[in-house]
């Protein structure tokens, strides 16, 4: 049970990242498509924060914000922060879902502290930035035409330093 739970949260990635499943944002498409959007200004979407842990980690974690309103094609930033109580140093890694789940597919974090390792000292606490932006075609999508509530929820679980887990198709 304990490998399958180190194993989660990369085999998690992979599959969301492979299937676009389970709420799972986009990466931004970088600097020329964000110069290039159009802000669909009559169309605002309320974002709400949500953080959890894992039993595995003793960190603090919370959003600083509970809710930012956004238009799709704005680009917008969101800040949690994350306190290490304890008195050894913790290392700990993140997922991330959006719901619902069907919107994932026009969420796109341009910088994000998910699936990266954290490591937090004894005391230490640091503010956690999320950059992102609601693609455009989110108000052309008859699916979303009354979905004005997305929420961002990240969960931390304790990693341990230099675990290297074997990733299908990476070596």
């Amino acid at each position: 049970m304990v490998g399958l739970s180190y194993a989660a949260v990369p085999l998690y990635r992979l599959y969301c990242q492979a299937t676009g499943l389970g709420g799972t944002a986009g990466t931004g498409g970088g600097a020329e498509r964000i110069e290039r959007m159009e802000p669909v200004r009559d169309r605002r979407i309320r974002v709400t924060f949500n953080a959890d842990t894992h039993a595995s980690i003793q960190w603090n974690f919370k959003p600083q914000q509970s809710e930012i309103w956004v238009v799709p094609g704005e680009t917008a930033l969101a800040f949690y922060k994350a306190k290490n109580p304890t008195d050894k140093p913790i290392i700990g890694i993140s997922t991330y879902n959006v719901v619902p789940f069907e919107a994932g597919q026009y969420f796109n974090k341009i910088q994000c502290f998910c699936f990266e390792e954290q490591r937090l000292n004894p005391q230490e606490e640091v503010d956690m930035p999320v950059f992102f932006y609601i693609d455009p075609e989110f108000a052309e999508d008859p699916k979303m035409a009354k979905v004005d509530l997305i929420t961002l929820s990240y969960t931390f679980f304790e990693a341990k330093e230099g675990q290297k887990l074997p990733l299908p198709g990476y070596q």
